[in-house]
C-alpha cells in the first residue's frame, strides 16, 4: 500500500525551507546582479588603463614645453644661457634669463648701503618700567610726546610710523638701550632727530646736534662700478641688463654670460621618448581586444591629434618640418634622433629650428601648436576629460542598475519565503488530515 497520496504523509513542508530559497536566490543572482558586478570591475580596471594614458600624455606635455613660444618663464630650450663667475663681493640672479645678455661683466663694490641706526644712552630695568617724561621727540618731522609713555610704548609708537622702527634692547646684565632704526638703507632714507627728548635720550646733544658716540650706524648709499659705469644708489641690489647684482661685501667680482646649447639634444630625445611611450600604450590598448577601454576611438583621437600637429608644416613659410632636422619615423611608428644632424642645426641653424618649434605670435610652431593641442585635451570638454567624465557616468548608471535589480531580487525572494511558509503550513495540515484517514485505512484493513 502506498505510503501518501500526492506525497502526502512524505514530510513535504520540510522541503519548502531557507536552503531552498538560498539556492534558487543565488542561481538567479548570477544572471541578474552578476552582470553588472562584472561590468563595474571592468571600468574600474579602465580606469586603471586611462589612468596610465592620462600620466603619459602628462608626461609628453612636460616634454614639449621646453619647445614652446610662450613657455613659463619665458626661456625655451634655444635660449638657454650659463654663466661661470668669479669673487664674492656680490651675487648674481636673473628673474628672466631671456633678457640676459651675453659677455662679461665686473663688478667693483667700494661701498656697502647700510642703515640709520641710533641707540640712546643705556638705562636700567627700573628706569625702562618707567615713563620717559622727557617731552618731545622729533624723528623726521614726526613728533613723539614722551610724557606719560613707558620706554615700549614710546618705541611701539615710532615703529607704526613709515620710515623708521624702534626697540628695546637688553645690552647688559641690567642695562637698555632704545635703538631707533631707518627702515630701508641709503642716504634717503637717513634719520633726523630732534627735540627736548632727544637730547635727554642721548640721541643729541643739544637737542639738534648729533651725539656721534650714539650714533652708530651712519646711512649710506653703495658704490659700485658696473663694467666702469658708476652707481650710487640707496640699496645694494641694482638691475643691469637684466642682472641682479646684490652687493655682499666691498671687493671685485665678475660674470661671464653665455648661450648654453648643452641640453637641446636631451630634452629633444625626452619628447621623443615620451611620444614613443604614448604611442605605444594607446595602441597596445586599442588593438587589444582583451583591453578594458570603453571608447578606443576616443582615445585612438589622442594620438590622431598629435599625429597631425607632429607631422605638419611649420615656418614662416611653411617649408619646415621635423624629417629636417634629424627626426626620423620607422615603419612600427616610432620616433627617433639622428643626432648627428640635429646637432648640426643646433650648431648652425638655430634660427630654423626656432621657426619650426617655436615660431612666431602670428605662425605658431610646433612645440606651440602641440602643447596647447595637449593642453586642450585636459580642459573642460577635451578628449580626457570627456573620456573621464563617460566613465563616471557609466559607473554611476551601473551601480544604480545593480541596486535596483538587487533591490527586486531580495523583495521577490521575500515574498517567496512568505509563500513557501505559507505552503507548509498548508501542507502541515493536510498531512495532519491524512494521518487520521490513514489510521481509519489502516484499521478497516485490520478489521477485515
Amino acid at each position: 500500500m502506498a505510503s501518501g497520496i500526492l506525497g502526502l504523509g512524505s514530510g513535504q513542508a520540510a522541503s519548502l525551507n531557507s536552503d531552498l530559497i538560498e539556492k534558487l536566490k543565488t542561481a538567479e543572482r548570477k544572471a541578474t546582479v552578476e552582470p553588472y558586478d562584472t561590468k563595474i570591475e571592468n571600468i574600474t580596471k579602465e580606469k586603471e588603463v586611462f589612468s596610465s594614458i592620462e600620466t603619459k600624455v602628462s608626461e609628453l606635455l612636460n616634454a614639449i614645453k621646453p619647445f614652446d613660444l610662450f613657455v613659463s618663464g619665458g626661456v625655451s630650450a634655444f635660449e638657454q644661457k650659463s654663466a661661470t663667475t668669479s669673487g664674492d663681493s656680490v651675487t648674481f640672479d636673473a628673474a628672466d634669463v631671456k633678457s640676459l645678455k651675453k659677455g662679461f661683466t665686473s663688478v667693483e663694490v667700494t661701498q656697502l648701503a647700510q642703515k640709520d641706526v641710533y641707540q640712546s644712552n643705556s638705562f636700567n630695568s627700573t628706569i625702562k618700567d618707567g615713563t620717559v617724561d622727557q617731552g618731545d621727540l622729533i624723528i623726521n618731522g614726526e613728533t613723539f610726546n614722551t610724557n606719560g609713555k613707558t620706554y615700549q610704548q614710546l618705541a611701539d609708537e615710532i615703529s607704526t610710523k613709515s620710515g623708521m622702527n624702534a626697540s628695546i634692547e637688553q645690552v647688559g646684565t641690567d642695562s637698555f638701550r632704545l635703538v631707533i632704526k631707518s627702515e630701508d638703507t641709503g642716504l634717503d632714507n637717513a634719520l633726523s632727530i630732534s627735540g627736548q627728548a632727544s637730547q635727554a635720550l642721548g640721541y643729541t646733544t643739544d637737542q639738534i646736534t648729533v651725539n656721534t658716540s650714539n650714533h652708530i650706524l651712519e646711512a649710506k648709499n653703495m658704490i659700485a662700478k658696473v663694467d666702469g659705469v658708476t652707481y650710487d644708489v640707496s640699496s645694494n641690489t641694482i638691475t643691469v641688463d637684466g642682472l641682479k647684482i646684490t652687493a655682499n661685501k666691498e671687493g671685485t667680482s665678475s660674470i661671464n654670460i653665455v648661450e648654453d646649447n648643452t641640453q637641446v639634444e636631451t630634452q629633444m630625445q625626452n619628447f621623443i621618448t615620451k611620444y614613443n611611450e604614448l604611442v605605444a600604450l594607446v595602441d597596445g590598448e586599442v588593438y587589444n581586444a582583451d583591453s578594458k577601454l570603453g571608447d578606443k576611438s576616443s582615445i585612438r583621437d589622442i594620438i590622431d591629434q598629435v599625429k597631425s600637429k607632429l607631422f605638419d608644416s611649420y615656418g614662416s613659410s611653411s617649408d619646415k618640418s621635423v624629417f629636417n632636422y634629424g627626426i626620423e619615423l620607422d615603419r612600427y611608428g616610432s620616433l627617433s634622433l639622428d643626432s648627428t644632424k640635429f646637432n648640426d642645426a643646433v650648431q648652425n641653424d638655430m634660427t630654423g629650428l626656432k621657426d619650426l618649434f617655436l615660431g612666431t605670435a602670428e605662425k605658431k610652431g610646433l612645440g606651440t601648436v602641440l602643447k596647447e593641442t595637449i593642453d586642450q585635451m585636459t580642459f573642460t570638454g577635451g578628449t580626457l576629460d570627456l573620456y573621464a567624465k563617460s566613465m563616471t557616468t557609466r559607473e554611476t548608471t551601473l551601480n544604480t542598475e545593480k541596486n535596483k535589480a538587487e533591490e527586486a531580487l531580495n523583495a521577490k525572494y521575500e515574498l517567496l519565503s512568505l509563500q513557501f511558509s505559507s505552503y507548509g503550513t498548508i501542507i502541515n495540515q493536510m498531512e495532519s488530515s491524512f494521518s487520521g484517514l490513514k489510521m481509519l485505512i489502516q484499521q478497516s484493513t485490520v478489521s477485515n
